[in-house]
């Protein structure tokens, strides 16, 4: 029997993924692992012989190699001590779920996929106000763009994939936060782990 719990927490970039996460570990107790941090954290490491090649991925708004992100989730589960995790950002295509059923199979295994849709515009129109903040080098008009359309063309496809399985909780992000929340609620109550 796997040893882990994951939940994938997938939608377009801004689409409320990282708010709902918070709320999930705050109200659910998982431990909330975001790929794209665990890369940016990577990047930043002194040392790491993957800095480099994951800053160019994200300047291009390209997908990093799924080896590279599955042994930094796999490292961050092993550190925690825990079970239950929402993993945020991933999947992000079909190489990545092939890389992680290669690599996690008898690991983990995926619960449920809670999938935040939300238009392009809103999108575009939340990063950019988070990018004023934010420090992220991502979260502008050009990368931006970059973005949606890789999430269109490869992201997308993930969705349906686990769609097919009977594992996709579909909720309406351009609600509020608390509105999409109450929904959140119902979908994992309704599902035990």
């Amino acid at each position: 029997m796997a040893k882990y719990n994951v939940v994938f927490v997938l939608g377009g970039p801004g689409a409320g993924k990282g708010t709902q996460c918070e709320n999930i570990v705050r109200d659910f107790g998982f431990v909330h692992l975001s790929a794209g941090d665990l890369l940016r954290e990577e990047r930043q490491r002194p040392g790491s012989k993957y800095g480099e090649e994951i800053e160019g991925h994200i300047k291009n708004g390209s997908i990093v190699p799924v080896q590279i992100t599955c042994s930094l989730l796999r490292r961050a589960m092993e550190q925690s001590g825990k079970d239950r995790f929402l993993i945020d950002g991933f999947p992000r295509n079909k190489d990545n779920l092939d890389g992680w059923n290669d690599a996690m199979t008898g690991v983990a295994d995926v619960k449920m996929v809670l999938f935040f849709n939300c238009s392009e515009q809103v999108c575009i129109d939340r990063c950019l106000d988070r990018g004023k903040t934010s420090g992220r080098s991502d979260d502008n008009l050009e990368s931006l763009k970059k973005r949606i359309h890789t999430y269109t063309s490869s992201t997308m496809p993930i969705i349906d994939h686990y769609r097919a399985l009977n594992l996709v909780q579909e909720m309406n992000g351009e609600k509020t936060p608390d509105e999409v929340f109450a929904d959140v609620k119902k979908a994992l109550d309704s599902f035990k782990l």
